[in-house]
């Protein structure tokens, strides 16, 4: 496929995502399940004659570990610069 699972996981529907999740062994989708990947992600796929598309390996990847999207962002925190009780 030419989109990469992880970079549109939260463009797919939570459908889509649990059948997914229920099948990290799939290395070939099914033309009905590459056609809605397609649809929801906005994106195209390389699709064989029968309209299956093949994942890559990082697809494999992130569906085997479990597919929870992109990293979030840490979490930033800003300190004062004076402690309390110091100074006036």
């Amino acid at each position: 496929m030419e989109m990469n699972i992880r970079d549109h996981w939260d463009r797919l529907s939570p459908a889509t995502q649990q059948w997914l999740s229920d099948n990290p062994g799939c290395q070939i989708l099914p033309r009905t399940m590459a056609e809605t990947i397609c649809q929801e992600s906005g994106t195209r796929a390389d699709c064989d004659q029968h309209g299956q598309a093949t994942l890559s390996s990082e697809d494999l990847d992130f569906l085997h570990a479990g597919a929870k999207g992109p990293p979030a962002l840490p979490e930033l925190r800003f300190f004062d610069a004076i402690q309390p009780g110091e100074g006036s």
